[in-house]
């Protein structure tokens, strides 16, 4: 959205500055109205672009909890074999 709004004041701002529009329909100087509307546009580009850079450097990271009592697992290497064996734990301690 920003970077619309930018593009929109920007566009309006070289319309006002750049076309010979009476003045007198404002009583104001529609150059000055132009350069400033062009300014704001130029700011509001920036100003999205910036928090758009932002938004992309953010990390999310994802914790997952297990309830319960972990399995232990014990390994060793009896020769090329690996013998493996799951020991529960039922005392009831985490």
């Amino acid at each position: 959205m920003g970077i619309g709004l930018g593009i929109f004041l920007l566009v309006v701002g070289a319309i006002f500055y750049f076309t010979p529009l009476d003045s007198n329909l404002l009583n104001t100087n529609l150059n000055t109205v132009g350069i400033i509307l062009m300014i704001a546009g130029a700011l509001a580009i920036v100003l999205a672009l910036i928090m758009n850079a932002q938004r992309t450097r953010t990390q999310h990271t994802m914790v997952t909890e297990r309830r319960g009592t972990p399995d232990v697992v014990e390994r060793r290497v009896d020769g090329d074999e690996v013998v493996e064996r799951r020991v529960e734990r039922t005392d009831g301690t985490y």
